[in-house]
């Protein structure tokens, strides 16, 4: 007689108020929305944390690290309430609720009012992952008390709801929620869908086997939730006006979320306006001219008859280009359209821009400027890259050896490239490697500093050719320019000559292949 190694006895059945195979199926349910809710927490607060802090590969990395960690740690603590899966899934979701519908507000909250949001985005990240980290152990434990299946087939069919449940909050957030709710509603339907699955399964599948003052107290919870929630989403308008103005100040003119980011404007009816781009200061009014004098005056030494403009929607750098009055045709390639919008229409931008836009010269084509570039175009005199900063992460393809490569694809014999490269002095490093990536793409450079006295101060600029080293001068109204050389800005934090190719480190902003 063989002896079989003892089994443990089949959890105890528990009484449902539907059949067994039934009730499977709504712990299923439920196991796929609480993940689609999980992981739009997860793309809230990257969305939100890239948007108040900058760099969005940083901040996806610390929350998804985070939460994986922490998940981690949800499964070991969800050990202890095996015993009592039913009460502890009731408490979990309505926490999880909590604490994921309301994260994108507080995070908000604490950007506006304090300052700074790192320290709230990890606790945030260590909580929801904690929470999520829960849920599978307590769900397993759910549905083998109803499931006569074998533990494999269990296992299989819950991480299959998982991660259905998962692809379709990942595609829910940018999709729906985000364009149609923003990140504030979007965060706080999300807690109130959680916590009405959570709390339906518990309370109804489950009654039975909680006592009646556990019923009570997890009613009541659910219900106070909810109405934390339904109450921040009714506030939420107010809530975002209140905290751009502890942003922005009190003289926030225009505050619009577009397809590609949030536009605000602020200033006075009467005086320069100041432009914010995803929170980010893009246009001063008040000296705004010595960028853009800067930087288009002079890329214009030399014929320009045809003048293509990447990016530049605010249209002040058109305003300067059209001071020519030997300019034939300006192409504006801008890949926001509430930009442009708000150019054309808003007295004060309009005034700064000088109605550049009524201009019959002028063509406003709405692309991404990569992707425009990619066909085939006419030949332009001039290329002014009036794009975003060079350190934010998202526009790092625009400062590629790829898009210069077609940047000069389109410049007719002679023609000039200008780039802003972000300031030389507190980002030496940034400044040198676009310097660098355009010689890797065949320009000759002359780097420069403008709006400021010193290179110390001010703007950083690149004016490119190929073929011939184009040379620095003063076009008619044209700012002081200095042209800088490594050796000025060897006090910075980084020696200028260790940016320089070949000691700078493979960047995502040059080609490995470039050895020049």
């Amino acid at each position: 007689m063989i002896d079989r190694p003892p089994t443990s006895p089949p959890p105890c059945a528990v009484r449902l108020p539907v059949r067994p195979d039934a009730g499977r199926y709504l712990v299923l349910t439920a196991v796929f929305v609480c993940a689609a809710c999980g992981l739009v927490y997860e793309l809230e607060l990257v969305a939100l944390a890239s948007y108040l802090i900058g760099d969005s590969v940083t901040q996806a990395s610390v929350v998804l690290s985070v939460m994986v960690f922490a998940m981690g740690i949800g499964s070991l603590l969800a050990k202890r309430l095996r015993c009592r899966a039913a009460v502890g899934f009731g408490v979990l979701e309505t926490a999880l609720a909590l604490v994921g519908g309301c994260s994108a507000m507080v995070l908000y909250a604490a950007f506006a009012w304090i300052g700074e949001s790192r320290f709230v985005l990890v606790c945030f990240s260590l909580a929801i992952g904690v929470l999520i980290g829960a849920e599978i152990p307590l769900l397993m434990s759910l549905i083998q008390r109803i499931s006569r299946r074998d533990a494999e087939g269990t296992v299989a069919d819950l991480f299959a709801a998982d991660y259905v449940g998962a692809l379709v909050g990942g595609l829910a957030f940018p999709f729906l929620l985000l364009p149609w709710l923003g990140q504030l509603t979007g965060a706080l339907l999300t807690g109130a869908v959680n916590a009405v699955a959570g709390g339906s399964l518990v309370l109804w599948l489950f009654r039975r086997d909680l006592t009646a003052r556990w019923r009570g107290w997890l009613l009541v919870a659910n219900v106070t939730v909810l109405a934390v929630l339904a109450t921040a989403t009714v506030m939420a308008d107010d809530f975002e006006r209140a905290a751009r103005q502890a942003v922005y100040g009190d003289e926030v003119r225009v505050a619009v979320h577009t397809d590609v980011q949030e536009v605000v404007l602020t200033g006075s009816r009467s005086g320069p306006p100041d432009l914010f781009l995803d929170g980010r200061l893009r246009v001063s009014g008040r000296d705004e001219y010595r960028y853009h004098e800067a930087l288009v005056h002079p890329a214009m030494l030399g014929p320009h008859a045809r003048v293509l403009i990447l990016g530049g929607g605010d249209g002040l750098a058109a305003r300067e280009v059209l001071r020519y009055r030997d300019v034939e045709s300006v192409t504006v390639v801008e890949l926001d359209p509430g930009v442009v919008r708000l150019a054309r229409t808003d007295p004060a931008l309009s005034v700064l821009n000088e109605h550049a836009y009524r201009d019959p010269r002028v063509r406003v084509v709405i692309a991404d400027a990569f992707t425009w570039l990619r066909v085939p175009r006419g030949a332009y005199d001039v290329v002014i890259s009036d794009l975003p900063d060079p350190g934010i992460t998202p526009s790092t393809k625009l400062y590629s050896q790829e898009f210069y490569g077609l940047a000069a694809r389109v410049l007719a014999g002679g023609g000039r490239l200008v780039v802003h490269a972000g300031p030389p002095a507190s980002r030496p490093r940034t400044f040198w490697t676009v310097d660098a990536t355009l010689r890797a793409a065949g320009f000759r450079t002359s780097p420069y500093c403008g709006g400021a006295m010193s290179a110390l101060h001010g703007w950083g600029f690149l004016l490119a050719a190929t073929g011939w080293a184009p040379d620095l001068g003063l076009a008619p109204g044209a700012p002081r320019l200095r042209a800088l050389d490594p050796s000025e800005l060897a006090a910075g934090a980084w020696c200028a000559e260790r940016t320089r190719l070949p000691g700078l480190p493979p960047s995502t902003l040059v080609h490995p292949r470039y050895a020049g």
